[in-house]
């Protein structure tokens, strides 16, 4: 990303899929799965309240893009803090007879401990969160896909600008730069800058 001048948008989801994938196998392949199972139990009639009582939120979900998003965070966060065998191991523990969204549920339990309901709004709004959001839709714009390639445990979703764009400005009412930080720092020409 950056004018494609380093790694490919599919890149940051590539290294979390990597981390994973090292820590378990069984645990990456668990959650490849998972997102077709949600998406599957989450169209059906009672679906999202299923999906709700399976996860003990706090609030019902509105739709699957919510326990998605969550569960990528989730991920993330946790490939970046060098973690992810924290919920590996519960996923692995719960079995290969389990089915995959028990899988994905005992890990979230584990991590979040299971006897307190799930609060998928965690830290949202706090100032680091909104200062960081505002900031990638006003200077530091990252088109970062999801699983853009076959070794991604996430699903494939190319990154959009016109879409990232327009929810920007809905958001905090901010034209997104996408250039400027490789125009404003001359990452075009390195040579240049150095």
């Amino acid at each position: 990303y950056f004018d494609n001048i380093i790694s490919p948008n599919h890149g940051y989801y590539s290294i979390v899929s990597k981390d994973f994938k090292e820590t378990s196998e069984s645990c990456y392949s668990t959650i490849k799965k998972s997102w077709a199972v949600i998406d599957k139990i989450g169209s059906e009639p009672n679906g999202l309240s299923f999906l709700s009582k399976k996860f003990k939120t706090c609030k019902y979900l509105n739709n699957t893009e919510e326990l998605k998003d969550f569960l990528d965070s989730l991920y993330c966060d946790l490939a970046q803090y060098e973690s992810p065998s924290f919920i590996c191991d519960a996923m692995d523990k719960a079995g290969k007879g389990v089915d995959v969204l028990s899988r994905i549920q005992a890990g979230v339990a584990a991590y979040f401990h299971a006897s307190h309901c799930l609060n998928m709004k965690l830290g949202e709004f706090d100032e680091t969160f909104v200062g960081y959001a505002w900031q990638t839709c006003s200077e530091m714009v990252m088109p970062v896909g999801w699983g853009s390639n076959n070794d991604s445990m996430f699903p494939l979703e190319k990154f959009d600008m016109q879409v990232f764009i327009k929810d920007c400005k809905h958001k905090y009412s901010v034209l997104p730069r996408p250039h400027w930080i490789t125009t404003y720092y001359g990452g075009h020409d390195m040579k240049l800058i150095l």
